[in-house]
């Protein structure tokens, strides 16, 4: 079967910066295809009419991806209010955000709100593992699925 719209599609992710460094371990993940959001809209494309064994390589610009990088998207925020043992990597919710602490010095924090990898071309390695129908509660959900 191939992959296409309401189908749960399984596939083999590695990830790579523009320079060809690995930036996470290989992951398997599983998602409903056809633009529900579970995985990025240029890779589905890319994905789209593929078969079980086959693999996509693919380098997207950050407008594909997670966006270009936005100074706008930092705060500061003094560290009392978040209380002790915050520290830099935590996630902490400001004004109905989620930021990451990226800075933690003097009582301050620095929080960032962009997706950690915005701002970068990035290369995909896709293989296909597997690909079935999607069923009524799976395309009503049409969210990432738990591997199993």
């Amino acid at each position: 079967m191939q992959v296409e719209r309401d189908t749960v599609v399984s596939l083999r992710i590695e990830l790579y910066d523009a320079q060809g460094a690995a930036l996470s371990a290989p992951s398997e993940v599983s998602y409903v295809h056809g633009g529900y959001g579970g995985l990025l809209e240029a890779l589905e494309r890319a994905l789209e009419g593929k078969l079980p064994g086959e693999t996509v390589r693919l380098q997207l610009d950050p407008e594909e991806a997670f966006g270009q990088y936005a100074a706008s998207l930092l705060a500061g925020a003094p560290a009392a209010r978040y209380g002790e043992g915050t520290t830099v990597g935590m996630q902490v919710e400001e004004d109905s955000r989620i930021y990451r602490v990226t800075d933690a010095a003097a009582g301050k924090l620095v929080l960032d709100a962009n997706h950690p990898l915005a701002g970068m071309a990035l290369r995909f390695v896709c293989e296909v593992l597997a690909v079935r129908n999607a069923d009524a509660e799976e395309i009503r959900q049409g969210v990432s699925l738990p591997q199993a």
